[in-house]
């Protein structure tokens, strides 16, 4: 017996000459024709299905290795008057779910693999009464809505948009860099010491727009941009200013080039805000642990939100290192500690030393909240809160080590005495500076001649206490 998922219906055929698949080689010569197939196999059972979401339903929970209600019910019914033949199955995963809740002998094997192809390619002539045309539109309606589940589309969860928004925002901070220095650099060759004077980029290319030639700036009022200290600077610069004298026509380029840096800047701020948004809708707790900016770029090298989320935590905290960590591998050198987990402000915030640690127990926290956004049910946000505070309890306590005493316990906090001047006078000793030494080494005659005497003495009580 095999069972088949054929488009809106349960085909159940019956093997007839069970010999003949014993060659697995030439197996496929039988299903040549319709009339070899009609030797081999015969219709058992043929069940349809009312509709295309019942055979949906079905054909993922054969697709997970799954028994549906609906092939539980035809083999309790159909194949269980048959319990002493074997049943065909071309999945060894639902082969072993048929067996444990139904007690069915299943076979999977090269020969059922062999026999499935054989009768897809014969199934027409298998099963009488179906058009071709109506076969195909089938065929084709239930793909469709098996590859649409497949793809779990979900207006709540959709990584794919936080992907193309982390990609856009890092783009775009690359071409407002390259606007923002064209802008000073072109603007400079008229104004150069206002680059100096205004450091925030958005407030320089306002300026430059609203006020244009640098002469301007002496009848322009610019409160609403820059603080009156700073505007005070910039029209007593205008005044003595060193830079060249540019024409109109210049002036007009290089104000529509900053009103491309403030559009594009005006837009960054609102790409940022959606995808804090978006973060907080799909991973809420990963989020909280690492921010929106790096969640959103682990899960953009992963590829999707259940793809980091199979990844250990190992893993978590070298993405975004790979060229470094293969590179130490090659020369046998350290490997690295962090990779896009060390732009997280737990790591930022710690010192040389630590980071290392802190960056290995926060990927481990963090992969924890990665499958809990992933696969959980529900959306808050507490076991984020709950493993950041984990986390800066670890921080708080490593950066205390320093600072206790090392006792017995070491839970005592160090102690700074009183401060004692202990300093000590100490006077030259000016025997050091003689090379010579003070006794001479070399023995007199007379000296030798009495220890030799002594130890003579000394053999003969010896020998005599020995007697």
């Amino acid at each position: 017996l095999c069972g088949f998922l054929l488009c809106l219906v349960f085909f159940l055929p019956q093997v007839l000459n069970e010999k003949k698949l014993q060659e697995v080689d030439s197996l496929w010569k039988e299903f040549e024709t319709p009339e070899k197939a009609n030797k081999i196999v015969k219709l058992k059972h043929f069940e349809k299905f009312q509709d295309t979401t019942e055979a949906l339903a079905a054909s993922t929970a054969l697709v997970e290795g799954k028994l549906s209600k609906n092939l539980k019910k035809i083999l309790k019914k159909i194949v269980a008057k048959d319990a002493h033949e074997q049943l065909a199955v071309a999945d060894a995963k639902l082969g072993g779910v048929i067996k444990d809740k139904l007690n069915l002998s299943c076979i999977h094997s090269p020969m059922v693999t062999e026999l499935m192809r054989g009768i897809r390619s014969q199934i027409e002539g298998l099963i009488t009464g179906l058009p071709s045309r109506e076969m195909a539109a089938m065929c084709l309606g239930l793909a469709h809505s098996l590859s649409r589940y497949k793809l779990k589309f979900s207006p709540d969860k959709v990584d794919t948009m936080i992907i193309q928004a982390i990609s856009l925002l890092d783009d775009l901070d690359k071409e407002l860099n390259n606007y923002i220095m064209r802008c000073r650099e072109w603007y400079g060759w008229h104004f150069p010491e206002l680059g100096k004077i205004i450091t925030d980029n958005l407030a320089y290319c306002k300026c430059v727009r609203k006020v244009g030639d640098r002469t301007n700036f002496a009848t322009s009022d610019v409160s609403d941009i820059l603080p009156e200290e700073i505007e005070e600077d910039v029209k007593a610069a205008a005044e003595i200013s060193m830079g060249t004298e540019v024409s109109e026509e210049d002036i007009n380029n290089i104000i529509h080039l900053c009103d491309q840096v403030i559009e594009i800047s005006e837009y960054r701020t609102q790409l940022y805000d959606y995808l804090k948004n978006r973060m907080m809708a799909i991973a809420p707790n990963l989020t909280i642990m690492v921010g929106e900016l790096v969640g959103a770029r682990l899960i953009a090298h992963a590829g999707s939100l259940l793809n980091l989320a199979k990844h250990p935590a190992s893993t978590v905290q070298l993405l975004g290192a790979e060229k470094a960590l293969f590179r130490a591998l090659k020369t046998k050198r350290d490997t690295p500690k962090f990779g896009l987990i060390y732009h997280a402000s737990l790591v930022g915030q710690t010192n040389t030393k630590n980071k290392g640690k802190i960056s290995r127990m926060l990927a481990a926290k963090t992969a924890l909240t990665i499958r809990y956004d992933a696969l959980g049910e529900d959306t808050n946000a507490e076991m984020g809160a709950e493993n950041r505070l984990k986390v800066e309890t670890r921080l708080r306590h490593l950066e205390e080590r320093g600072l206790r005493r090392i006792s017995g316990t070491g839970k005592a906090l160090a102690r700074t005495d009183k401060y004692q001047n202990k300093s000590e006078v100490k006077i030259f000793d000016p025997s050091g500076d003689s090379m010579l030494p003070a006794v001479s080494k070399k023995r007199k005659i007379q000296e030798v001649e009495e220890q030799d005497a002594e130890v003579a003495v000394k053999a003969k009580k010896f020998k005599a206490e020995m007697k």
